[in-house]
C-alpha cells in the first residue's frame, strides 16, 4: 500500500538543528515501526511512516527524546520553527548572527507554533526568506531584526525593528491576533500588539538588501570558513538509510561533533569535522557505498514529499539534461504536480492539471532568478513533459547571461515595490511567455532595455512564433516584500 502524507509521523526539529544521540532515538523508534529509514521534510522535519502506531506509546517515546511531533493530517495543526543554523561557517553570513544566536532565539520559544516561523540570516542562501508565515530576517544592526509577514503570495514587512530578545515574544502575540483577527491589516496587528506594551523595537533606517540568490554546492566533505570540514549528504528517494544514519550519528559522538543539521532541500549537513578525523568518515561513506557527488543537477529540487509523480518527473528531466551541455550551478527547482505550495526557487515545473489525462506543464521563473523576490512570471505554458528539457536549458542560458548586471542601487527607506510599479512586461496570449524589458530576448538577440514598444514588427515569440500583435501588457500579480500597507495580511 502507497504511503500517503496523513500516514506520516512529523518529528519537529526545531531550527533543523538536533543532536545526534537524539537523531539516534529517532532513528531507533522509527525502526521499531517496522521502518528502515527516514525522511526529511522542507521545513527542517523529520518524517517516516506510523504504520499505525498507537498515539500513547508515540507520544511517551517523543517526550523521552524532548522533541514534539504530530501525526495522521494532511494539513497540519502545528508547524516547525526553521531557521539558517547551518550557514553558519558553511556560507558567507552577517557577521553577528552566530550559532549562538539561533540557540538563544529558538530556546525562548516557550510554545508550540501553529504558524510557520523562519529565523534567517539574508546573507546565505542555503534556507530561503521567505518560507514561513512570520519570518525574522536579521538586519545589518546588531541584534535586530526584520519581521516579515506572509499570506499566501503576499509579503509585508513590520513597521519596525524587533530586537533578538522579544522574537518569541512577539511570535507568541502575532499568532494569537493572527488567528483571531483573519483579516486584519498589518498596520491594524502592529497597532494592536503596541497596545500589548514590553516590546524593544527600532525604527527601520534601511530596506532588507539580500544578495544575489546562488546556492552553495554543500553535498560530499568541504572545507568550511573556520578551517574545518562538513559533509552533505543527499539521497535521491529522500529515504536515508537507517543504518547507514545510526552509523554516522556514532562516529559524530566519537568525533565530539555536537550538532547535526536538517536543510530544506531534504538533505542534512554534519558541521566540524576536523581534518584528523575526514579518513573516517570516507572509510564510513565506501562501508555503505555512499555516493558523496552527485552532478548539481540532482541537487537543489523542491519536491513534495512521498510524491511519486514528482519524484519520476525529476528522474526523467535529470537524465535528459545529463545528457545535454547545461550548467544548473547556482539554480533551484520546484516540481509542483498537485496541491498548492508556496514556491522559493528560481525555477517551477508546474503541472497543468485543467487537462485530465494529459501531461502538459507551466514552466516560471523569479524574477532575477531570485526567489526572494516573490515574483514568478510564465516562461511556457502547457508544454509536454519531453520539451521541459530544452526549456530548462534555455533558462539556464538566461540566468547566466543576467548575472551582475548593473542595476541601480535601492535607497535607505525607498519601497521595493516601486520599481515594478509600471509595466515593462508583455505576454504572448497564445503560450503565456513573457517579453520583459528588463532583460530583453536574447534567444531573438535583443538587449535588456529595449521596451516591447520598441521591438521590430516582425518580432515574434520565441516559444510558439506568434507575432508582435498576440502580446499584451500585464501587471505582475506578485509582490515585491514592501513597507506596510494597508492590505490585508
Amino acid at each position: 500500500m502507497e504511503t500517503r502524507k496523513r500516514d506520516l509521523i512529523r518529528a519537529f526539529v526545531r531550527g533543523g538543528i538536533l543532536s545526534p544521540a537524539d537523531l539516534l532515538r529517532i532513528i531507533g523508534l522509527s525502526r521499531k515501526l517496522g521502518n528502515r529509514y527516514i525522511m526529511f521534510g522542507s521545513r527542517q522535519d523529520i518524517m517516516f511512516p506510523s504504520n499505525g502506531a498507537d498515539i500513547n506509546f508515540l507520544t511517551n517515546a517523543f517526550r523521552a527524546i524532548g522533541i514534539d511531533f504530530e501525526v495522521g493530517s494532511d494539513q497540519s495543526e502545528y508547524q516547525n520553527i526553521v531557521s539558517s543554523y547551518a550557514a553558519v561557517h558553511l556560507t558567507e553570513t552577517t557577521p553577528w548572527v552566530k550559532e549562538d544566536t539561533y540557540h538563544f532565539v529558538i530556546d525562548n520559544f516557550d510554545f508550540r507554533p501553529k504558524l510557520k516561523i523562519n529565523i534567517v540570516d539574508p546573507a546565505q542562501s542555503i534556507v530561503p526568506l521567505f518560507t514561513g508565515e512570520l519570518n525574522f530576517i536579521a538586519s545589518r544592526e546588531e541584534n535586530f531584526w526584520y519581521l516579515y509577514l506572509r499570506n499566501g503570495n503576499r509579503v509585508e514587512c513590520w513597521p519596525t525593528m524587533i530586537f533578538t530578545q522579544d522574537i518569541a515574544k512577539i511570535a507568541r502575540i502575532l499568532e494569537e491576533l493572527v488567528l483571531t483577527f483573519t483579516n486584519a491589516s498589518v498596520d491594524e496587528l502592529f497597532t494592536l500588539v503596541q497596545a500589548r506594551g514590553c516590546i524593544t523595537s527600532r525604527p527601520i533606517r534601511e530596506v532588507l538588501v539580500y544578495p544575489d540568490n546562488i546556492m552553495p554546492y554543500y553535498e560530499g566533505l568541504n572545507a568550511m570558513l573556520n578551517n574545518l570540514y562538513s559533509l552533505g549528504l543527499y539521497w535521491r528517494n529522500n529515504r536515508y538509510d537507517a543504518d547507514f544514519m545510526s552509523a554516522a550519528c556514532r562516529l559524530c559522538q566519537e568525533t565530539n561533533i555536537p550538532k547535526i543539521n536538517i536543510i530544506p532541500w531534504k538533505a542534512f549537513v554534519i558541521k566540524g569535522i576536523k581534518s584528523a578525523d575526514r579518513i573516517r568518515w570516507e572509510k564510513l561513506m565506501g562501508k555503505f557505498g555512499i555516493n558523496e557527488r552527485h552532478s548539481s543537477l540532482e541537487l537543489n529540487w523542491h519536491l513534495p514529499v512521498i510524491d511519486n509523480e514528482a519524484l519520476e518527473l525529476k528522474r526523467f528531466l535529470v537524465r535528459e539534461l545529463d545528457q545535454q551541455d547545461i550548467s544548473t550551478h547556482g539554480l533551484t527547482f520546484t516540481i509542483k504536480t498537485k496541491r498548492d505550495m508556496f514556491f522559493f526557487t528560481s525555477i517551477v515545473i508546474e503541472k497543468n492539471n485543467a487537462i485530465e489525462n494529459a501531461e502538459r506543464y507551466n514552466i516560471l521563473y523569479a524574477r532575477d532568478f531570485n526567489p526572494n523576490n516573490i515574483v514568478y512570471q510564465v516562461y511556457a505554458h502547457n508544454v509536454p513533459k519531453e520539451v521541459i528539457p530544452a526549456l530548462l536549458i534555455e533558462l539556464s542560458k538566461l540566468y547566466f547571461r543576467q548575472l551582475n548586471p548593473e542595476r541601480e542601487p535601492v535607497s535607505p527607506g525607498a519601497k521595493v515595490t516601486a520599481q515594478y510599479g509600471v509595466s515593462t512586461s508583455y505576454q504572448c496570449t497564445n503560450c503565456l511567455t513573457i517579453y520583459d524589458k528588463n532583460y530583453g530576448d536574447p534567444f531573438a538577440n535583443i538587449p535588456p532595455g529595449v521596451p516591447f514598444e520598441d521591438l521590430p514588427e516582425t518580432y515574434t515569440c520565441h516559444v510558439c512564433d506568434s507575432p508582435k500583435r498576440e502580446f499584451r501588457a500585464i501587471t505582475p500579480t506578485h509582490h515585491m516584500p514592501s513597507r506596510p500597507s494597508s492590505s490585508s495580511l
